[in-house]
């Protein structure tokens, strides 16, 4: 399996003329090598590849990495570096640019001085843009248990509880339920603080009549999950109604029109269009989503500003919402991985209007 990874490599060979491609990126190394550490580099030529690590990780990388001889540097990783491409003739190397700092290339130019380095731009990281079967089934796992957990905690959000509350006893569910740990920080955000689409939870006391936005994810094995539901506690009012099923069809909608072959600037518009037909286009300012992986945001990018298609095995959320200050917000978000005719859902809990 990471072997076949590894081939969608080969287009930068070919376009970019190189001998090899140096990674530092801990998720493109964990994506290609299977290392799970939080230091380490992967060199890969066009039919080699070395992991480097120092004596701390040695052991660990004995047991994860596949398909790459691993290397423990005792001296700086770049003299390593430099080593292997004198060894086998490694002339022209490509770096993630994105993922490099100014010191980091300073030091690289200068250790590497004999070796001539090409920028990779952001379109390095698109090799992971379209999950394989295994990442599929990551994802759909940590999607259920994160959704699993929040209904066992529905019975604690009530009035008298502040949002934090609400936070700590969903993480809580989750790593009692197997999750290494939480994908992001919750969004609790009750009453008018539904109106910031990134209300994290606060101190806040949920109060009686409140919407409440929670958007949440876990964390296992590197892959992360993403869904938000609005509920609603005690009777909400008729514009919290109104709000909610205008946000619902949009997000249904747009879950309809996911399939191989539709720009992200068009799925896009199915939620934006129908929001703006009911009043509210101005209430919802952000982008309907965004791909989901071994990052919590990564490609592709579903907003009016997109430039790309969906492919089958993409895993994007597709989260419209209204925002409105001085009253509160809706979101609801699924995350759905795109298959040959449309597409599947990962997350699992329902998204009627819940009234606890």
């Amino acid at each position: 399996m990471l072997k076949n990874r590894r081939s969608r490599l080969k287009p930068f060979f070919a376009d970019y003329a190189l001998d090899a491609v140096l990674l530092t990126d801990l998720r493109n190394i964990r994506y290609l090598c299977g290392f799970s550490g939080s230091e380490g580099a992967l060199l890969v030529a066009r039919d080699s590849a070395w992991f480097l690590c120092d004596s701390r990780y040695t052991a660990q990388a004995g047991e994860e990495v596949q398909s790459a001889e691993v290397v423990e540097c005792v001296a700086v990783r770049l003299d390593t570096v430099a080593s292997l491409a004198a060894e086998n003739g490694l002339n022209r190397i490509g770096f993630e640019a994105a993922h490099t700092t100014v010191s980091a290339y300073r030091r690289m130019t200068e250790k590497l001085s004999g070796i001539e380095l090409v920028e990779l731009d952001s379109k390095l990281d698109e090799i992971r843009i379209c999950k394989d079967t295994a990442e599929v089934g990551q994802l759909k796992s940590i999607a259920v248990l994160a959704s699993q957990s929040f209904e066992a905690i529905l019975g604690k959000i009530k009035p008298g509880v502040r949002e934090l509350d609400v936070a700590f006893a969903l993480e809580f569910e989750m790593r009692q339920r197997g999750a290494d740990g939480k994908a992001f920080d919750f969004i609790v955000a009750s009453g008018m603080r539904g109106a910031m689409p990134h209300g994290r939870a606060s101190d806040k006391v949920i109060q009686s009549g409140d919407l409440i936005t929670i958007d949440f994810g876990a964390l296992k094995d590197g892959y992360h999950s993403d869904e938000t539901v609005t509920v609603a506690c005690g009777q909400p009012s008729s514009e919290a109604l109104e709000i909610h099923a205008i946000v619902k069809t949009a997000h249904d909608l747009a879950i309809d029109a996911v399939k191989p072959g539709i720009s992200c600037k068009a799925l896009d518009e199915v939620a934006r269009s129908f929001i703006r037909g009911k009043g509210y286009g101005d209430c919802f300012g952000h982008g309907l989503g965004h791909g989901i992986g071994l990052e919590i945001h990564e490609m592709p990018t579903l907003s009016p500003r997109s430039t790309m298609v969906l492919e089958e095995g993409m895993t994007v959320t597709i989260e419209p919402g209204i925002y409105i200050p001085g009253f509160g917000g809706v979101r609801i978000e699924d995350s759905v991985v795109v298959t040959s005719d449309g597409c599947a859902l990962l997350t699992g809990v329902g998204k009627r209007l819940l009234v606890l």
